[in-house]
Protein backbone atom coordinates (compact mmCIF):
# COMPACT_ATOMS: atom_id res chain seq x y z
CA UNK A 1 0.00 0.00 0.00
CA UNK A 2 1.03 3.46 -0.97
CA UNK A 3 -0.38 6.50 0.65
CA UNK A 4 0.28 9.95 -0.87
CA UNK A 5 -1.05 12.74 1.75
CA UNK A 6 -1.40 16.55 0.55
CA UNK A 7 -3.43 19.35 1.60
CA UNK A 8 -1.23 21.02 3.84
CA UNK A 9 -0.38 24.69 3.89
CA UNK A 10 -0.45 27.98 6.50
CA UNK A 11 -3.53 29.23 7.76
CA UNK A 12 -4.44 31.50 10.14
CA UNK A 13 -5.95 30.63 13.63
CA UNK A 14 -10.02 29.74 12.98
CA UNK A 15 -9.42 28.86 9.05
CA UNK A 16 -10.05 25.78 8.06
CA UNK A 17 -7.77 23.08 5.31
CA UNK A 18 -8.69 19.76 4.15
CA UNK A 19 -6.09 16.97 4.01
CA UNK A 20 -6.54 14.29 1.09
CA UNK A 21 -4.26 10.69 1.64
CA UNK A 22 -4.88 8.85 -1.43
CA UNK A 23 -4.50 5.13 -1.27
CA UNK A 24 -2.45 2.91 -4.05
CA UNK A 25 -1.18 -0.34 -4.73
CA UNK A 26 -1.89 -3.63 -3.84
CA UNK A 27 -4.89 -4.59 -0.92
CA UNK A 28 -5.62 -0.34 -1.13
CA UNK A 29 -8.96 -0.90 -1.75
CA UNK A 30 -10.33 1.44 1.31
CA UNK A 31 -13.60 -0.11 1.07
CA UNK A 32 -12.05 -2.99 2.19
CA UNK A 33 -9.46 -1.44 5.38
CA UNK A 34 -10.42 -1.94 8.65
CA UNK A 35 -8.87 0.87 10.00
CA UNK A 36 -7.30 4.78 8.09
CA UNK A 37 -6.48 7.39 10.10
CA UNK A 38 -4.85 10.59 10.55
CA UNK A 39 -1.98 11.29 13.09
CA UNK A 40 0.10 14.33 13.49
CA UNK A 41 3.84 15.27 14.96
CA UNK A 42 4.36 18.53 16.46
CA UNK A 43 7.96 19.99 16.69
CA UNK A 44 9.48 18.50 20.24
CA UNK A 45 6.75 15.79 20.66
CA UNK A 46 5.57 12.60 20.03
CA UNK A 47 3.42 11.43 17.51
CA UNK A 48 -0.01 11.37 18.45
CA UNK A 49 -3.75 9.97 17.08
CA UNK A 50 -5.91 12.61 15.55
CA UNK A 51 -9.10 10.50 14.38
CA UNK A 52 -9.78 7.46 12.85
CA UNK A 53 -12.21 5.82 10.05
CA UNK A 54 -13.27 2.14 10.69
CA UNK A 55 -14.33 -0.18 7.82
CA UNK A 56 -17.65 0.08 9.71
CA UNK A 57 -18.24 3.11 9.34
CA UNK A 58 -17.69 4.49 12.42
CA UNK A 59 -15.23 7.14 13.33
CA UNK A 60 -13.01 8.38 16.36
CA UNK A 61 -11.73 11.68 17.55
CA UNK A 62 -8.88 12.77 20.14
CA UNK A 63 -10.66 14.84 22.40
CA UNK A 64 -9.00 17.66 21.40
CA UNK A 65 -10.08 18.07 17.98
CA UNK A 66 -13.90 16.58 18.46
CA UNK A 67 -16.05 18.90 16.86
CA UNK A 68 -13.75 20.64 14.65
CA UNK A 69 -12.48 17.81 12.80
CA UNK A 70 -14.05 15.75 10.48
CA UNK A 71 -12.80 12.10 9.11
CA UNK A 72 -14.01 11.05 5.86
CA UNK A 73 -13.56 8.10 3.05
CA UNK A 74 -14.56 8.53 -0.52
CA UNK A 75 -14.07 5.08 -1.69
CA UNK A 76 -14.32 6.13 -5.74
CA UNK A 77 -11.38 8.37 -5.04
CA UNK A 78 -10.23 6.06 -3.10
CA UNK A 79 -9.29 8.99 -0.44
CA UNK A 80 -9.48 9.56 2.95
CA UNK A 81 -10.10 13.21 4.04
CA UNK A 82 -9.41 15.34 7.23
CA UNK A 83 -11.27 18.61 6.92
CA UNK A 84 -10.10 21.09 9.75
CA UNK A 85 -12.57 23.73 10.79
CA UNK A 86 -11.35 26.04 13.99
CA UNK A 87 -7.77 25.33 13.78
CA UNK A 88 -5.68 26.70 16.41
CA UNK A 89 -1.94 27.46 16.73
CA UNK A 90 -2.13 24.33 18.91
CA UNK A 91 -2.52 22.21 15.40
CA UNK A 92 0.69 23.16 13.79
CA UNK A 93 2.04 19.98 13.20
CA UNK A 94 3.26 17.03 10.48
CA UNK A 95 -0.37 15.20 9.45
CA UNK A 96 0.06 11.69 8.37
CA UNK A 97 -2.50 9.23 7.21
CA UNK A 98 -2.12 5.66 8.31
CA UNK A 99 -4.29 2.88 7.29
CA UNK A 100 -4.19 -0.95 8.57
CA UNK A 101 -4.69 -3.44 5.65
CA UNK A 102 -4.10 -7.06 5.61
CA UNK A 103 -0.60 -6.66 4.86
CA UNK A 104 0.14 -4.50 7.49
CA UNK A 105 0.14 -1.07 8.97
CA UNK A 106 1.36 2.11 6.30
CA UNK A 107 1.91 5.03 6.89
CA UNK A 108 2.20 8.61 4.15
CA UNK A 109 4.63 10.98 3.97
CA UNK A 110 3.37 13.55 6.06
CA UNK A 111 1.76 16.97 4.90
CA UNK A 112 2.59 20.18 7.25
CA UNK A 113 0.07 22.31 8.76
CA UNK A 114 0.85 25.63 10.21
CA UNK A 115 -1.65 27.97 12.02
CA UNK A 116 -0.47 31.43 12.50
CA UNK A 117 -2.13 33.49 15.62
Amino acid sequence: VQLQASGGGLVQAGGSLRLACVASGNNANIANLKHMGWYRQAPGKLREFVAGSRSGGSTHYADSVKGRFTIARDTVKNTLYLHMSSLKSEDTAVYYCNVQSPSGAYWGQGTLVTVSS
